[in-house]
């Protein structure tokens, strides 16, 4: 064999397993009945920062789907999780970080949901508002929001890396901070309607570093909620810092549903 018939064959093998996921072991069956995941986004942030767990969840054989909530109010982000459960063909894992785990509380009872997973997220009972969530717990000194004229909040520029993500580049955090989407704070002064995690099983991901929410907290939603807890050393920015724990979780959730199915 010549050198050159060698330097393809090697560049052809190369291409060849760039095109399989990491761990071709982690593909999921041809008859799993859950592949479908849709991934939802909390305040002061975009669809955007889900990308390393969609890679991650892709590679795997899973179809998914990331809503650009618009942060207007809770019946419209509700509105967009909504529109995106309608476009799946099958049932779903419906995934929330912080305020998205609100959305996905509301918008859950949708019968194509077949499990619930929260990172780091808020999971009000139904009647209850997301505000009373943080009743009887420490303030979280480190995550301080700015609120406008019209009632927006943005999380201080200034404590922005240490409470929101404290374990990313100054730089990246820099661009987070300037690139965040502002939420209408009366949306955490409205009732929900419904609870989803009362009827669908639903797993649990903390940052146990999350400087937005008091850790006892985190655990009393997660516990309240009968939830499947995952801890993992990370800042409140976990579904970005923490994407293949996050996509571990989603995918034992979309296994343990499936073979409930069977």
């Amino acid at each position: 064999m010549t050198n050159k018939t060698v330097t393809a064959v090697a560049a052809i093998a190369a291409a060849f397993s760039a095109s399989i996921p990491a761990n071709a072991a982690d593909t999921i069956p041809q008859d799993q009945s859950v592949k479908n995941v849709v991934l939802v986004h909390g305040a002061f942030a975009d669809g955007s920062g889900w990308k390393n767990v969609y890679v991650n969840l892709t590679k795997r054989g899973y179809r998914v789907t990331i809503v650009q909530n618009p942060l207007t109010s809770l019946e419209d982000d509700v509105a967009a999780t909504k529109r995106a459960l309608e476009r799946q063909d099958g049932p779903v894992i419906l995934v929330g970080h912080s305020w998205g785990g609100t959305l996905i509380t509301e918008a859950g009872i949708d019968p194509k949901v077949a499990g619930l997973v929260y990172v780091s997220a808020l999971s009000p009972d139904a009647g209850e508002t997301t505000a009373q969530q943080y009743e009887g717990f420490a303030a979280a000194s480190e995550f301080v929001i700015e609120t406008t004229k019209d009632g927006f909040g943005y999380v201080s520029p200034v404590k922005f890396k240490a409470g929101f993500a404290h374990d990313v580049s100054d730089a990246e955090a820099a661009f987070m901070s300037s690139s965040q989407v502002p939420i209408n704070m009366s949306a955490f002064g409205t009732k929900l309607e419904n609870a989803a995690w009362r009827t669908k099983p639903s797993w649990a991901v903390i940052a146990t570093e999350d400087k937005a929410f008091d850790q006892a907290m985190l655990i009393h939603m997660a516990e309240r909620i009968k939830a499947k807890i995952t801890k993992v050393s990370a800042s409140h920015a976990l579904f970005m810092t923490q994407p293949k724990v996050v996509a571990d979780t989603i995918d034992e959730a979309a296994k343990a549903v499936s073979a409930k199915k069977q």
